[in-house]
């Protein structure tokens, strides 16, 4: 019990102190940008080239891990769209991101800190695999709905566009893509630039759940949706049971793979629910309480899972 104590709490101390730094600070929500920034352009995307471009390129192939791990997303995304029409009476607007809320993990900020510092870096590659594809897979969803739902006033064929766009721009599907060609062309960085990752890397973890604690300290609860307990559950006990199971069924994965792709389905709504929210002005005070609570209770289902991995003979 000791060493789960010793993985999860500064993981989850660090998200404390940027609440409260939230909280007491009183500075307003502009100040935080420049940390995102950096965080989302820069530490984040140095960690993932850095990491995979050490990574054998054979593994980067393993099509049955991401078919498996993406078709478990698109099933709870499902899932919670379908409570989400019947919560928002037809709204698919509203649907949609409460669809996402239940799919959505952290994946992000909190999951290359939590995957890494609990297995090593053999969890770089699903981790590096999940984020891509689960982005994929959801920024292509989300766009496509909303337009059928009447929340975007442009054709089919301009938001084909528009998704196309945000995933070959996306900083860490970019870094990603850079990461496996030094990979297969077996580069390496000069010194300098090596040094240079090794400092972005290491600021990457810190400095992205320091921002999570201070973004949820900055959405107070306005307005919680009665749906809000179905939509978590779904997020932090469904998703990763539901992964667990399909990993087993077709099996053949190697047990650090199996791990990753649990941890990384248990987190709770990634902030970027709430953004999309905000992007189409829709469901933004529930997407901003989601975010809320689903942080502060994975606080428990986390160390749960990481109790489980650690202390237990229930993950392989």
């Amino acid at each position: 019990m000791i060493q789960v104590v010793n993985l999860a709490m500064p993981f989850f101390g660090l998200i404390f102190i940027g609440y409260l730094s939230g909280r007491i600070g009183k500075m307003p929500e502009t100040g935080l940008a420049w940390l995102n920034f950096f965080v989302f352009y820069i530490a984040l995307p140095a960690l993932f080239f850095q990491l995979l471009a050490k990574t054998p390129v054979e593994e980067l192939t393993n099509l049955a891990f991401v078919a498996t791990t993406t078709f478990s997303t698109y099933c709870v995304f499902a899932i919670a769209f379908c409570v989400g029409i019947i919560a928002a009476r037809g709204n698919i607007g509203e649907a949609t991101i409460q669809g996402l809320a239940g799919a959505y993990s952290n994946i992000g900020y909190m999951g290359p800190g939590l995957t890494l510092a609990l297995l090593g870096p053999a969890a770089t590659v699903p981790t590096a695999l999940i984020f891509c594809f689960d982005n994929i897979l959801l920024f292509t969803l989300v766009p496509l709905l909303m337009a059928l739902g009447g929340a975007v006033d442009q054709s089919i064929g301009r938001t084909l566009i528009m998704v196309s766009r945000q995933i070959l721009t996306h900083p860490f599907i970019l870094a990603t893509i850079a990461g496996v060609a030094a990979a297969a062309f077996d580069y390496e960085p000069p010194q300098a630039i090596t040094t240079l990752l090794d400092l972005l890397r290491n600021a990457a973890a810190p400095c992205a759940l320091f921002a999570i604690g201070v973004t949820v300290a900055l959405r107070p609860i306005k307005r919680i949706a009665p749906e809000l307990p179905i939509l978590l559950f779904i997020k932090l006990i469904v998703h990763p049971i539901l992964l667990f199971g399909m990993l087993i069924w077709i099996g053949g994965f190697d047990p650090v793979w199996v791990k990753t792709a649990i941890l990384m389905a248990c987190l709770p709504p990634a902030s970027n629910v709430y953004v999309m929210a905000r992007q189409y002005d829709i469901y933004i005070e529930r997407a901003s309480s989601l975010l809320l609570i689903g942080t502060a209770t994975s606080v428990i289902t986390v160390t749960v899972v990481i109790y489980l991995m650690t202390e237990t003979n229930v993950f392989p």
